[in-house]
């Protein structure tokens, strides 16, 4: 891989990656919350989950997923609702006790499963493949430059994000009134990132559903 390509290449992971999206929404509000301890299991398991969604772009399957309108629509549905219910779930948490944090927990396997669920992620996986890595002599060494590079930026984009809603953490519960903390900013917060994963699920649905219009009213 020459210096152009790399270069590109580094544009491209930083425009996908610290852009706001359902992974960076979620470690915001999931260390808001729980605390940057709490949302170091969801920001490990991003790079996880998209770097194996990455080997499976490059081995062919990825193809597969955006090319069968079955799959590719139950991929969609999938995130979009998975999305919807986390959405739900942020919407009316306004405490930073522990069982309202609780509400907000995902686990490491469920970090790693939203990945597979984002059809947007499988094109861009695919257009990495496409760009990078397929039609070349070199292609299993060009894979191997290109997955270190995807998965560090997709491990500190979420680490940074994380880190913004942990110093917030303890502003956003409010001002102590009598001991307690009223929680106010907490929900309006929380509220604001439920409101970006559900815009952000509409879009899903809306670019993933657009083609499949297009095709239908040609």
């Amino acid at each position: 891989m020459n210096a152009a390509e790399f270069s590109a290449l580094l544009l491209l992971a930083t425009a996908v990656s610290f852009t706001p999206g359902p992974n960076t929404t979620l470690s915001t509000a999931l260390a808001a919350n729980g605390g940057l301890k709490a949302a170091m299991r969801f920001v490990c398991a991003v790079p996880v989950g998209w770097g194996l969604l990455f080997g499976l772009s490059a081995a062919g399957l990825g193809a597969l997923v955006v090319a069968q309108p079955m799959l590719r629509g139950a991929i969609l549905l999938g995130g979009v609702g998975y999305l919807a219910w986390l959405a739900r779930r942020l919407w009316g948490s306004r405490s930073l006790n522990a069982v309202d944090a609780s509400r907000l927990q995902v686990t490491f396997l469920q970090g790693v499963g939203l990945q597979f669920l984002n059809i947007k992620a499988w094109m861009l996986a695919l257009s990495l493949v496409a760009g990078w890595v397929a039609g070349h002599p070199d292609a299993l060494l060009r894979f191997a430059q290109v997955l270190p590079v995807m998965l560090a930026f997709a491990f500190f984009s979420n680490l940074t994000y994380a880190a913004i809603g942990s110093v917030l953490r303890h502003w956003l519960a409010g001002p102590v009134v009598n001991g307690v903390a009223s929680g106010a900013r907490l929900l309006v917060f929380n509220r604001v990132m439920a409101s970006a994963l559900m815009l952000t699920a509409a879009w899903m649905l809306w670019s993933g559903l657009a083609p499949s219009a297009t095709r239908a009213g040609a």
